[in-house]
C-alpha cells in the first residue's frame, strides 16, 4: 500500500509542475484532450497504462 501512495504523490508531483511551470501547455493540452474522440482518448490511456506498467516491471526486477 505503501508503493501506491508513493506512485499517487508522483503523479501530483509531476501534474504540479506542469500546471506551475507551463500553465499554457498545460491549457493547450486539456483542450486538445477535450477535441479528442473518446476512443482515441481510450487507445490512448491503454497504451499509457501498459507503458506504465512495463516500466513499473523493469524497474522491480
Amino acid at each position: 500500500m505503501t508503493d501506491f501512495f508513493d506512485a499517487l504523490g508522483l503523479v501530483l508531483v509531476i501534474e504540479g509542475v506542469v500546471y506551475c511551470l507551463f500553465p499554457g501547455l498545460a491549457k493547450r493540452l486539456a483542450r486538445a484532450a477535450f477535441e479528442t474522440s473518446a476512443e482515441r482518448l481510450r487507445y490512448g490511456g491503454l497504451v499509457a497504462a501498459c507503458l506504465g506498467l512495463g516500466i513499473v516491471w523493469i524497474a522491480r526486477r
